[in-house]
């Protein structure tokens, strides 16, 4: 059994890392099936998938399919096939909003190749032959959807209260985590209370990674890094850390704040000064603390989970992802 293998792992290995190499032959199969059913005639079709697909992530969805179905014994092939499809509908989702493969292609493109991996998500769905897996999964879809409108519904608005920012987070990304624990557990035949504990272990770690995203997006550290900051500022989107930041806002930083979001143009020099606004109030001190407190509930729903390497693996990813802020 592959868990058994746990004890070769490095020790400085990441934690991503290690839940990798415990699921390793079934993320390769992962990997296999994607490359192979994002296959098509028409070649602009994989050339933009894979242009996504494969540029760098951890594919940490899968592999949260993949634990779970493991953590509760399974030996069948099924969830191979749900981490591809978890994969397409990432991938898809990704690609509606992607800036660079929309400059490259063009907008349209990428909403119908967008709309391909849809599809080829949905084929693999039915092709796992549970009907209670495709209800999760595409009930995940539709919800991630709606949080998608709800985000551009906040865009360019100060008025977003942090109940409007969490919702558009549990939606637009916390939905797919939960859905792909939940599904990893469903195929294999565990028990309700696992099943749960695994869909609220997804939930709460899909919104501790989007926090900790936005608080990256306005961080100076990664910006005295070299490493690409400002995106949201950019789309005007409305994040914690803008939220927190306008609240706690003198007269003048508001009026910057309602000019750069809301009303522009934005400036040279005016990313900076976010970034110094959203630190000088707390703000990303405040969205790191959140983010932990839901790394903290997501840790909590896998302990009555027995435990071994992969649960361990779990909870330390869980803590990796908020640390990656540091």
């Amino acid at each position: 059994m592959i868990v058994a293998e746990a004890t070769k792992i490095a020790p400085e290995t990441s934690p991503i890392d290690r839940l990798h190499m415990l699921v390793a032959a079934d993320m390769e199969a992962v990997d296999r099936l994607i490359h192979e059913r994002m296959g098509s005639a028409v070649t602009l079709i994989p050339d933009l998938a894979r242009h996504l697909v494969d540029s760098g992530g951890k594919r940490l969805r899968p592999l949260l399919t993949l634990a779970a179905a493991h953590l509760c014994g399974y030996r069948g092939i099924e969830h191979v096939k749900l981490g591809a499809a978890i994969e397409f509908i990432h991938t898809a989702t990704l690609l509606r909003g992607k800036s660079t493969a929309n400059m490259v292609w063009g907008n349209k493109p990428s909403i119908l190749v967008g709309d391909f991996l849809f599809s080829r998500a949905f084929q693999l769905m039915v092709d796992a032959g549970s009907m209670r897996v495709l209800d999760i999964l595409a009930s995940a879809s539709a919800v991630i959807a709606e949080g998608e409108v709800m985000q551009l519904k906040s865009a360019n608005n100060l008025a977003t209260t942090k109940a409007d920012y969490l919702q558009v987070v549990s939606a637009k990304t916390a939905a797919l985590f939960a859905a792909s624990a939940e599904a990893g557990a469903t195929i294999a035949g565990a028990s309700p209370e696992f099943i749960v504990a695994m869909r609220d272990y997804g939930q709460n770690l899909g919104i501790a990674f989007q926090l900790i995203d936005d608080a990256l997006d306005y961080s100076g550290r990664q910006a005295q890094m070299g490493k690409s900051v400002g995106d949201d500022f950019r789309e005007a989107k409305v994040t914690l850390p803008v939220i927190v930041a306008y609240e706690r806002a003198d007269e003048e930083a508001r009026r910057f704040w309602r000019r750069a979001i809301e009303v522009g143009p934005q400036h040279d020099g005016d990313l900076k000064r976010a970034i110094f606004y959203v630190e000088e109030t707390g703000a990303i001190r405040d969205t790191h603390a959140r983010a932990g407190h839901y790394v903290d509930k997501a840790c909590h729903a896998l302990a009555p989970l027995p435990g071994n390497a992969l649960r361990e693996a779990l909870i330390a990813t869980a803590e990796f992802c908020v640390g990656r802020g540091y």
